[in-house]
């Protein structure tokens, strides 16, 4: 795998959707572990996590969109969580964490992609056409 030169924000959009990604998949680790349901709900909480990683490592941005349609089924299982146990300081941190996930995820798609686009050609306005 090479190495991808990313410059400006969307380097920086691209290790904030890494560092959320993770915070995300730790604190679904961590309500795995706390809660220890049937491997058929581990399944179904890690995997779509897990799913879009050969892509992202890839740099590929389909992925990535794919990815911030995801979380918001995370978002959603968080927010009932957060109303059942307001308190509790694992479901915050998983609704930190997928909210930073799909806003990066959604501005590193953004940037990258007018990153790979090429320049756009001038037109010279004294040329038949």
């Amino acid at each position: 795998m090479t190495a991808v030169a990313r410059a400006g924000l969307s380097r920086w959009a691209w290790w904030l959707t890494w560092i959320s990604w993770g915070l995300l998949l730790a604190q679904q680790l961590g309500d795995v572990f706390a809660s220890q349901p049937p491997w058929i709900i581990w399944l179904g909480k890690l995997l779509p996590l897990l799913l879009f990683l050969p892509g992202m490592l890839r740099d590929r941005l389909r992925s990535f969109i794919w990815l911030c349609f995801v979380s918001l089924l995370y978002f959603i299982s968080l927010v009932e969580r957060l109303f059942a146990t307001p308190l509790a300081v694992l479901p915050w941190l998983g609704m930190v964490a997928v909210v930073t996930l799909f806003c990066s995820a959604m501005f590193y798609v953004r940037w990258r992609a007018r990153e790979l686009q090429p320049p756009a050609t001038a037109i010279d306005p004294e040329s038949p056409v």
